[in-house]
């Protein structure tokens, strides 16, 4: 079967920065024979969020427009072929079940023009994310419930005005997480350039068998469980390796640490042997990078909230993948959800008052708890009392920090013109203390963490001379 090239303008008043030039509907070049696929114990919990959201800037194609669209859309149709999943809809079965129909319904594809944007305007250095770049995603607000009677997934090509491209992809959260999603783009990318991409397991062996339903009052399903329109204000923190690396000494070895300067270099060899000494002279113990980087954020972020009295309970959630944590261990390459939410939870004046050790070692010790009996019991319990995911900030005392630092999001995403430039995200699932961890295009271990934020929170937040002090323009 041939991917559909019929394409139809689009009434575009709505959004006067970007203009749609055409929308298509794109299927698996190859007649899918996949059987249907059941939605797993950690996929039904996400129907009732946004679809995901996420995209990348690229610099200008070395190939005219013209040329571009015919192989991003021939490349996108073979990647349906190989996951095929992407391209059907959700049915639900009589019994209450709900599974992925691999029917080749299709995605759509948009390609859309900004004349007015530029990498300078939405790439600002040190400076909140432009509103415009939500115009560059699909799919806005869709929950993933509506996989049932919308496609799965969305894409929209973007050219702006400088001839450099945003790819924006919109998938439901209860088809993929994040490592499903990127590993998708890692596929089209891959076979866009010319080269062979890594096959996905679509075994239901991640619980599968879990006989719970999860049911919804309406046939329309259910809403987002935060409020969409609460104002926020969103930025992109840059973290240099050697920040990442110096907070990873300090967390591991803090009362014998020197007091160190984050001079370029200096701090890199300084704190390199440290971790390298505490390697060798522990097993197991070891705060990570990301732990020890999160606890920063957490005690920056819980000062910058004035309001909270000194006795409340704080809450710092962090994604986890449990493809290797559970027994037996199910493939890195499994498609779908595997992920759970480990809560660590402590009080406003313990969080300010502590040092970064104590409270790293407080997100260490959850993820680290946080292996099969864990997961089991998660299951469990919910299998239980059937309920989507409670997303947002209900009380302003929750960190929600979601993505990954070792998401592949410019490693393997050449298409064949050059690497992406930043990745960025639409307005899906953002709340005040929602966040999201990104690799840093250097690839060499630095970190960005777009934080959406109350705005009194961020304006706080960015007079806090503690936490601005490991922030780097990028």
């Amino acid at each position: 079967m041939a991917p559909e090239m019929a394409s139809s303008p689009i009434d575009s008043s709505s959004s006067p920065l970007v203009t749609i030039l055409s929308k298509r509907t794109i299927v698996p070049d190859s007649p899918s024979a996949m059987p249907d696929l059941k939605l797993s114990v950690s996929d039904l919990p996400m129907l009732s969020c946004h679809y995901i959201q996420k995209g990348l800037f690229f610099p200008k194609p070395n190939i005219p427009m013209s040329s571009l669209v015919p192989l991003l859309v021939s490349s996108l149709s073979r990647a349906l072929t190989i996951i095929p999943a992407f391209a059907g809809r959700f049915t639900t079965y009589p019994d209450g079940h709900i599974f992925i129909s691999c029917n080749d319904a299709g995605v759509d594809f948009y390609h859309a023009t900004a004349p007015r944007l530029s990498l300078v305007s939405l790439l600002p250095p040190s400076s909140d994310v432009p509103k415009p770049i939500n115009n560059l995603f699909p799919m806005d607000r869709t929950i993933s419930y509506q996989g049932h009677f919308h496609p799965l997934a969305a894409f929209q090509l973007t050219e702006l005005g400088d001839g450099a491209i945003f790819i924006g992809c919109a998938v439901s959260h209860a088809l993929v997480d994040g490592t499903s999603f990127w590993h998708f783009f890692n596929t089209w990318a891959e076979l866009c350039r010319g080269g062979s991409p890594k096959l996905p397991d679509f075994r239901r062996n991640y619980f599968g068998n879990s006989k719970a339903v999860l049911r919804f009052a309406s046939s329309a399903g259910p809403e987002v469980t935060f409020p969409v329109d609460a104002p926020v204000r969103e930025r992109i923190f840059h973290f240099s390796a050697d920040a990442v690396r110096l907070l990873k000494s300090k967390a591991n070895r803090y009362q014998n640490s020197p007091k160190l300067s984050l001079i370029p270099g200096q701090e890199a060899e300084i704190c390199g042997k440290q971790i390298h000494d505490l390697r060798t002279n522990t097993k197991g113990s070891e705060i990570s990078s990301f732990q020890s980087l999160c606890a920063l954020i957490w005690q920056a972020v819980t000062r910058a909230r004035k309001w909270l009295p000194s006795n409340y309970m704080t809450t710092f959630r962090m994604a986890v993948n449990c493809r290797h944590r559970i027994e037996p261990r199910v493939s890195p390459m499994y498609f779908g959800n595997a992920i759970q939410s480990t809560p660590t939870r402590a009080k406003v004046d313990e969080v300010t008052s502590k040092d970064l050790r104590w409270v790293a070692g407080l997100l260490h010790a959850s993820v680290l708890a946080h292996g099969d009996a864990a997961i089991r019991q998660v299951i469990t319990d919910w299998e239980a009392a059937p309920k989507c995911f409670p997303l947002g900030n209900p009380d302003g005392t929750v960190i929600n920090m979601g993505s990954s630092n070792r998401f592949p999001m410019y490693e393997g995403n050449d298409f064949g013109w050059g690497r992406p430039l930043a990745v960025r995200s639409g307005k899906a699932n953002k709340f005040d203390g929602k966040m999201s961890a990104f690799p840093g295009r250097e690839g060499d271990g630095s970190v960005d963490i777009e934080m959406c934020l109350a705005p009194e929170t961020m304006a706080a937040l960015l007079l806090d001379e503690e936490f601005m002090g490991f922030v780097s323009d990028y």
